[in-house]
């Protein structure tokens, strides 16, 4: 029998809590293995633990290793997963140089970042959009991202291929229903970084106590603004109604989520957020800002709630409401559970990118005795 094409997934630690090693670990576990052999080559400097000298030294040496990996194992794809920041960008440019020299076709997958943003002045915008041509196909998660890039790179063919999660997953700890005699449960599963809008969400729950709606969060998650946001929440006076889980993964954030009756995501910019999907699958009501491409997934007052960014007055509105109409919860609970599995499955992701890696010439057919 001919050899499954090979194919290099390039991404972050799978163990890092992240969007792009969930979505690494997605297709790696995915259907996508029966037609190519997919092997992960680690990017990023997340789950590491290196300081400056370490970094620097990984930074130059780890496109010669990609290079060698390429001719090593024959890799007929790089399938290239990076973000438009100026940390990631100019890091994936090498390896995205080094595959082409090498042969291989590419596939660069942008998760998140606005075009328009990350290019705006002149030179940057130049070496981008030259940089962008090199690809065999850029992938995007939303049709406003192609839109940007179509705008900047006509020639170049772009695709959209939203995320997807393993909805059985969530399946297997069916969510409790939400009790109207019980506070409402909240949870963020995350980063805990500035542009998720914490600092927001913790304002918007005083605000909500302070008129008469008892709620309840759990973040699940690390990063750099855990410290502050501990601080914030004693200075409120929210330490009863605020507890920090830590990073979850598995079952243990499926499980947790089965618990919860609203997923808040007030981010000031995202992709397609896996969190998001994990939370709706699980049948955890969204309550999210109106950015990236999440409102192309939550349609308001359907399947969540969507509100503005960097407005912790709106959020308490809307939990507010939420608290006071929990059939209208369980409604929206039902529909987003089959929004997600209708259009968000790993199934679909699956067969998504198996007909885009036969589309750049990518291909498997096994040889027929006689």
């Amino acid at each position: 029998m001919k050899p499954r094409p090979v194919v290099l997934v390039l991404g972050p630690s799978r163990d890092a809590i992240s969007g792009v090693s969930t979505h690494v670990n997605a297709l790696l576990g995915s259907g996508l293995a029966a037609e190519f052999a997919l092997e992960h080559f680690r990017v990023g400097s997340e789950g590491r633990e290196e300081g400056v000298l370490g970094r620097w030294w990984r930074l130059a040496a780890s496109p010669f290793a990609l290079a060698a990996a390429i001719l090593r194992r024959g890799a007929a794809l790089v399938h290239l997963n990076t973000s438009l920041n100026a940390r990631a960008f100019w890091r994936d440019l090498a390896y995205l140089l080094v595959a082409k020299l090498c042969g291989a076709r590419v596939l660069f997958q942008a998760h998140g970042g606005a075009l328009r943003e990350f290019a705006s002045g002149r030179l940057a915008a130049r070496i981008v959009c030259l940089a962008l041509r090199l690809p065999d196909l850029v992938v995007v998660l939303s049709a406003v991202e192609r839109s940007a890039y179509r705008e900047r790179v006509p020639s170049q063919p772009v695709a959209i291929v939203p995320n997807g999660v393993d909805c059985q997953a969530y399946r297997r700890h069916p969510r409790a229903p939400s009790d109207p005699r019980t506070p409402l449960r909240l949870i963020y599963v995350g980063r805990l970084a500035p542009r998720k809008g914490l600092s927001e969400t913790i304002e918007a729950l005083r605000l909500a106590r302070a008129a008469g709606c008892a709620v309840r969060l759990v973040i699940a998650g690390s990063g750099p603004e855990e410290a502050r946001l501990r601080q914030q929440v004693r200075d409120a006076g929210l330490v009863h109604d605020v507890s920090f889980a830590g990073p979850v993964r598995g079952d243990h954030k499926a499980r947790l989520l089965s618990l919860c009756d609203v997923m808040v995501l007030p981010s000031y910019s995202e992709g397609m957020p896996y969190a998001l999907l994990e939370a709706m699958a699980a049948g955890v009501v969204p309550l999210a800002t109106s950015v990236g491409a999440i409102p192309e997934v939550v349609r308001h007052g359907v399947h969540g709630v969507l509100v503005a960014p960097r407005d912790p007055k709106a959020i308490a509105r809307a939990l507010t409401g939420l608290a006071l109409d929990r059939a209208g919860l369980e409604r929206m609970s039902v529909a987003c559970r089959g929004r997600v599995a209708s259009s968000y499955s790993v199934e679909r992701l699956a067969a998504d990118f198996a007909a885009l890696y036969r589309a750049i010439g990518v291909s498997w057919a096994p040889s027929r005795a006689g």
